[in-house]
């Protein structure tokens, strides 16, 4: 099903790929499998991921805990960091370790999950505000630059149809006891292709502009640099 989340985080990685300069070494941290690699192709490119889930993964430059990154200090020029905090048991920690990595100056951006379900069991952790962003980037040793909605509530309801989509029950008994769950039973029949339906429009509306001014994101897109080593 369309998902333009995954649209609004590559367009977020080449926008900061785009701003890191040539020759920059950069940083993938928990970079899966690398699928913003490509932005990167004028800069070195070395990635790290303790490779624990039951997924595939894109062969390593370092395979270890994010919160001990096998490199000396002032590395990097660059890091990205894409959906992985809330994955992190203990994310003060690497926020602190990937500050130390990065020379000063250096540029980071971090995307995670403020609305989603929970997923990658069981290295789910935590969801992020704004305010959690702001408080712990700060505490980690980095200036914020920007901090902004991933993708605009268009996107967040296109999640929230689909969920429903696929949820909904199906049996009499397991929507209400009685008379209303085999009213509602066909109703609910109804409803899971019309929300597909829907959800598949709200994605597309997001991908062509992102409406913030009501509702809330699924996730959000922060670019810092660092300031001081924490």
């Amino acid at each position: 099903m369309r998902n333009s989340s995954r649209t609004w985080l590559d367009r977020e990685n080449a926008a900061f790929a785009a701003s890191v300069s040539a020759g920059s070494l950069v940083l993938d941290a928990g970079a899966g499998m690398q699928p913003y690699k490509k932005h990167f192709a004028h800069c070195s490119y070395e990635t790290a991921d303790f490779e624990m889930v039951d997924k595939p993964y894109a062969k390593s430059t370092y395979v270890c805990d994010l919160a001990s990154i096998p490199v000396e200090a002032d590395r990097f020029d660059a890091v990205v960091f894409n959906q992985v905090l809330e994955h992190i048991p203990e994310p003060m920690v690497v926020l602190r370790e990937l500050n130390r990595v990065m020379k000063s100056g250096g540029t980071i951006i971090c995307t995670a999950p403020f609305f989603y379900e929970e997923h990658e069991k069981p290295y789910d952790y935590f969801r992020y505000t704004q305010f959690a962003w702001r408080r712990m980037l700060t505490d980690a040793g980095f200036s914020i630059q920007s901090l902004n909605w991933m993708e605009g509530y268009f996107g967040t309801l296109s999640y929230q149809l689909q969920i429903a989509a696929r949820s909904l029950p199906r049996a009499p008994a397991k929507i209400a006891a009685g008379l209303p769950g085999w009213l509602l039973a066909p109703v609910f029949i109804v409803l899971r292709p019309s929300f597909r339906l829907l959800a598949t429009m709200f994605s597309w509306l997001d991908e062509q502009r992102r409406f913030t001014e009501a509702g809330m994101p699924k996730n959000y897109v922060v670019i810092a640099a660092k300031t001081v080593s924490a």
